[in-house]
């Protein structure tokens, strides 16, 4: 008779539903393993364009819902929600009783639903494990899921042995690739005139794609430096300018704000997105000259597209990138200098040849095979592994 093992995936951002997308496909598609689905967060929020209903439009049908009351972006709001969010998820545990419960990434969160999870005695299995964000306190929440999970899917073999370094056994840690690199490989993605028909956009001489995120462990800097950004984009020239707005972070409502009055005074040469998909996202990196702000997808997905980066300040520092990444810092020398590296010939042709560090897909399979093992492989009870004995 086969076993029938509940793995029941967490998803509380659009970004974060995307790269799960495959994974939950497959799980569905096993004999063993049977998809339960838990929505929270900027899924649930008007402001955030009520993403639940895409996931839904997707054929997956929601398990649960946890509201986490995203009213506030302050440091305090966003304390309070989390503690909402753990009430919710002791309860929807105690309903599902999944069996495994599998996390991605470090946003609050999912850092609410490890916590719930870990006392329910749910197994928890982790993605994107050991990787360092040092200008955001996803850092630390990252870290602590890792403590909190039986089992590891790291991006990168490095990862993995941070993984390792911080007491996890080697055997339960598993270096899978980026899992955003299977959308790359397994979306079809739109042509370029699929793509502007879809948009209601037409594409100039140059086109850029702005994500830029409030760098948390920072204060006060998130107006300072997005007001940089947008004053070295005004004065470029025949350039296309296509926002995605910010995630519900500490001080993500002022860049939006700052976004809007932009496009809006700026409206032939802008547009900005709440909320895009996976889909359009990646058809839009695909066309443009290169992607600017300060997203992990610059350093994870956009290598596979040979997309060149620019990397603005300290939110992502730490991360392992390609040399499709330009670093800079957040000043008008810095982000000028950056785009000027971007369309230089000498640039240009190293993207041909670029690597990218993450992997080159079949992440989703690989995870499956390993959830599908015996039960005994996900054992709540660990012990620390030292590297000093």
């Amino acid at each position: 008779m086969t076993v029938i093992r509940k793995v029941c995936v967490v998803t509380g951002a659009r970004a974060e539903y995307s790269l799960l997308y495959w994974l939950m496909r497959d799980i569905q598609a096993s004999r063993i393993l049977k998809l339960q689905l838990v929505v929270t967060g900027m899924h649930l929020s008007p402001e955030y364009g009520l993403t639940y209903q895409q996931i839904e439009r997707d054929g997956f049908t929601i398990d649960r819902k946890v509201e986490m009351l995203l009213s506030s972006d302050s440091d305090i709001g966003i304390a309070k929600s989390m503690g909402i969010g753990m009430i919710g998820f002791a309860d929807v545990l105690i309903e599902l009783k999944p069996d495994i419960l599998v996390l991605l990434g470090d946003r609050f969160e999912i850092f609410a639903a490890a916590s719930a999870a870990y006392v329910a005695k749910v197994p928890i299995a982790h993605l994107h494990g050991g990787e360092t964000t040092e200008g955001a306190f996803d850092e630390a929440f990252r870290h602590s899921i890792t403590k909190m999970a039986s089992i590891h899917f790291t991006s990168t073999e490095a990862y993995r042995k941070r993984v390792i370094q911080l007491g996890e056994q080697p055997e339960r840690v598993f270096n899978v690739g980026a899992i955003g690199v299977d959308n790359i490989k397994r979306l079809k993605l739109f042509s370029k005139t699929e793509l502007e028909k879809e948009l209601n956009l037409k594409f100039n001489e140059k086109n850029l794609l702005i994500t830029f995120h409030p760098v948390t462990l920072e204060f006060s800097t998130t107006e300072e430096q997005f007001a940089t950004l947008l004053k070295v984009l005004d004065n470029l020239k025949d350039t296309n300018l296509i926002f995605t707005k910010a995630n519900a972070d500490t001080g993500g409502r002022i860049i939006n704000r700052m976004i809007d009055s932009y496009v809006v005074l700026n409206s032939k040469k802008s547009i900005a997105f709440t909320s895009m998909g996976q889909l359009k996202y990646l058809s839009i990196m695909q066309f443009v000259d290169g992607l600017i702000g300060n997203s992990s997808s610059g350093l994870l997905e956009a290598p596979s597209l040979k997309v060149g980066a620019i990397n603005i300040g300290n939110r992502q520092l730490g991360r392992i990138r390609a040399e499709s990444v330009i670093d800079c810092a957040p000043t008008i020398e810095g982000i000028s200098s950056a785009i000027g590296t971007l369309y230089s010939r000498r640039f240009l042709e190293k993207l041909k040849t670029v690597k990218n560090p993450y992997g080159k897909g079949s992440t989703s399979e690989k995870i499956i095979n390993i959830l599908q093992k015996p039960e005994k492989f996900f054992r709540l009870k660990k012990s620390f592994y030292n590297l000093c004995s």
